[in-house]
C-alpha cells in the first residue's frame, strides 16, 4: 500500500503578517484539477481580474523555471484559456461547502 501525501503550499508571508481569507485552493489529483473556492467578491468581474493576475504570476514562474520567456508563457496560458472557453472540458461539480 502506498502512502498518499498532499503537498500543500505555504501561506503567503504577507497573509501571515496581516491576516486574510483564503479564496482559492487548486490541486492536481490523479491528473485532474480539484478546486475549493469561496465567492469572496461582490462583483464577478473581480474574478476576471484575479484570473489574469494568476496568469501573470504563473507566466513569471515559467520564465524562472523553464526556457519559456514570461511573454511566451503568458501567450500559451492565454491560448489555453481561450481554448477552454471555446470548447469546455469537464466542468466537474461545484458546491459551497467549506
Amino acid at each position: 500500500m502506498t502512502d498518499k501525501k498532499f503537498e500543500a503550499l505555504n501561506v503567503p508571508p504577507d497573509a501571515l503578517e496581516r491576516g486574510g481569507v483564503e479564496i482559492l485552493r487548486a490541486s492536481v489529483v490523479d491528473g485532474a484539477v480539484s478546486i475549493a473556492l469561496r465567492r469572496a467578491f461582490d462583483d464577478p468581474f473581480t474574478w476576471g481580474v484575479l484570473l489574469v493576475d494568476l496568469a501573470h504570476h504563473a507566466a513569471r514562474i515559467y520564465a524562472t523555471e523553464t526556457d519559456f520567456s514570461e511573454e511566451e508563457a503568458l501567450a500559451e496560458i492565454t491560448a489555453g484559456i481561450q481554448a477552454e472557453l471555446d470548447d469546455p472540458s469537464d466542468h466537474g461539480s461545484t458546491s459551497a461547502i467549506n
